[in-house]
């Protein structure tokens, strides 16, 4: 089919994968292929924006998906290879597009004697090939070679258990028209028109368009299909972030001048993106006079794919009763326990796990990182915590990002708790926002990067305070901000109950009433006298004996927090139990007292 379509169509490919996905996403410097597993519906959308700007042929999200670039075992890179094939695969469904299977150089690996292992490499490209080949590919292109070693045995290969199968070769030319290997552009062709086994070859990566032109331009490709795919240009290191120029017309009118040499496959490398492939396909069809591809929609804009339901939103607002658990991440890498409470909770019908943020300034595990774990692992939605006191701008938008390409759209946002007065010469607190202007800051967000699927906001309300017509002022213009929820602080006193039956709120927020089950004397006094904005009722602490065994203590604590939660259930719109130690079971046995 790719064959037929080359006799009368000068095919165009998509741009860069893995520059348009830092560009993107904001992480600088990581491998796009890690996100076939970790972030598909990012890579899939990148697909679609190079389709809808012009691409016939896209590649895989597979270009430095090896053992050695990656650094993980066969199996990994078999998950990433199938995935970024299927990847593809969804995003030209029910369209003509092409799909190569994306083959990268791997780095060279050395024997015991400090040669080169030819052998060890050719497994390892045969492995690559046999998954794509049983994922279904028919088309490959092996790109940014230096030389032609390896190509005929795998190539050969390839035809040999597809014979049908498609092949494209690229090489990188450099400015001074040869490979990173000290190979002329000349003999590189010399080289590759030996080998049947291919049936384009190409040049990509390395240089700009003017370069590659000026390189290619006194050879003599007779009637060879031949495809150019260079780089936007050189790049500029600017702030520490590897920057390509935004040249698109000029880009295009030099391609123009590449494909009038006879090459019939054209596209981008490193720092294009699909307004260049945009520009191409307008530069062909004003030159040409016939129109190659409708452009569907603006390029630029990714249309991310919808989540699935938000059933903790739909719950507040259908104004159905919601149950919050808050959880705390490790101080190390240990998840299982946590992950083991969520799914308890979740078998419990609780609607969703919330996770704080670095309390009391003692660093533990990402809330974004652990969150989505959860969501992914257990199946139920989280809400993790983001604290402004740690991060900047920067971070906080990064951390924006990161959350919602891992399919987190509920935030509490909170300023945070100080740093510890002992540790402040070492250690600096942030600020650089409060949370209030955090929420206009994802509100913002909201409207330009996640107006398809936004992020649904809760701020923290401290009704412990002396002066609570002050907070609850200062909920009115968290409200505005964007906050829709709100967590309270744990209630203890009844003064507090009292009036949170009388308060007043903004209109469509809702309330999750803080419990915090107290779990032994020395807890209790612990939480009075240390922690920030709660007081504990004498009375309660009372109830406590310092001999008192776990259990006992444990049933204790249980019981108190039943008669706060009974308090103040018909006030609240929900409980948000924060779980003591992530004991869950005793979260689990107050449930079955109140709901």
């Amino acid at each position: 089919m790719i064959r037929e379509y080359l006799k009368n169509n000068i095919l165009i490919t998509d741009g860069a994968m893995g520059t348009y996905y830092s560009q993107v996403t904001g992480n600088i410097g990581t491998f796009s292929e890690m996100a076939n597993i970790t972030a598909p519906e990012v890579i899939l959308n990148i697909h679609r924006e190079y389709i809808q700007s012009g691409a016939v042929l896209i590649r895989t999200n597979t270009f430095s998906a090896n053992t050695k670039t990656l650094q993980i075992s066969r199996k990994e890179l078999k998950d990433v290879l199938i995935k970024g094939y299927e990847i593809a695969k969804q995003a030209v469904e029910g369209r003509n597009i092409f799909i190569a299977a994306d083959i990268g150089p791997v780095p060279e690996i050395i024997n015991n004697n400090t040669e080169i292992d030819k052998q060890s490499m050719m497994d390892e490209y045969k492995f690559i090939a046999d998954t794509f080949l049983e994922a279904g590919a028919e088309i490959f292109v092996f790109e940014t070679f230096s030389s032609t070693d390896y190509l005929e045995q795998i190539t050969e290969y390839i035809k040999e258990k597809n014979k049908d199968a498609f092949i494209i070769t690229q090489f990188v030319i450099m400015g001074d028209g040869y490979t990173r290997k000290g190979i002329s552009a000349s003999r590189i062709v010399e080289e590759i028109k030996k080998i049947k086994s291919v049936d384009v070859y190409g040049f990509n990566c390395g240089t700009g368009p003017t370069h590659l032109y000026n390189n290619i331009k006194k050879i003599d490709f007779a009637n060879d299909i031949v495809s150019a795919l260079p780089n936007a240009g050189f790049p500029e290191i600017i702030n520490e972030r590897t920057v390509y120029s935004q040249n698109e017309d000029y880009f295009a009118n030099v391609l123009m001048e590449i494909k009038d040499l006879g090459v019939r496959i054209i596209g981008g490398c490193c720092g294009t993106t699909p307004i260049h492939i945009r520009k191409i396909l307008e530069k062909i069809e004003k030159q040409e006079g016939k129109q190659y591809k409708k452009v569907e929609v603006k390029v630029g804009e990714i249309q991310r794919k919808k989540t699935e339901k938000n059933i903790f939103i739909e719950k507040l607002k259908k104004n159905e009763f919601t149950i919050a658990v808050e959880l705390d991440p490790p101080f190390n890498t240990g998840v299982e326990k946590v992950l083991e409470g969520a799914r308890i909770l979740k078998d419990n019908k609780v609607d969703i796990i919330t996770i704080s943020d670095s309390p009391l300034g003692r660093a533990r595990v990402n809330p974004a990182v652990i969150a989505s774990k959860i969501k992914r692992e257990v199946g139920i939605d989280t809400i993790p915590h983001i604290c402004c006191r740690d991060r900047n701008i920067i971070a906080l938008k990064s951390d924006m990002l990161a959350a919602h390409i891992e399919g987190i759209r509920n935030i509490l946002v909170v300023t945070g708790d100080p740093i510890p007065s002992a540790e402040k010469n070492e250690i600096k607190s942030v600020f650089n926002l409060n949370s209030i202007k955090l929420m206009k800051l994802i509100d913002e967000m909201n409207k330009e990067q996640f107006a398809e699927d936004p992020y649904h906001v809760g701020g923290a309300l401290n009704l412990n305070v002396y002066n609570k017509d002050a907070e609850i002022s200062r909920m009115y213009k968290k409200a505005e901000a964007g906050a829709e929820f709100f967590l309270t602080q744990p209630i203890f006193e009844e003064s507090v109950i009292d009036y949170l039956t009388k308060m007043d709120k903004p209109e469509n927020v809702k309330i999750l009433g803080g419990i915090m089950p107290m779990v032994s004397y020395k807890n209790a006094q612990f939480l009075n006298n240390e922690i920030p904005g709660i007081k504990i009722p004498q009375e309660y602490i009372a109830r406590f004996r310092e001999d008192m065994a776990r259990e006992e203590a444990e049933e204790v604590g249980i019981k108190i927090a039943v008669d706060i939660a009974i308090k103040i259930k018909k006030y609240v719109n929900g409980f948000y139990f924060i779980a003591p130690f992530n004991r869950v079971n005793m979260i689990v046995n107050i449930l079955k007292e109140v709901m």
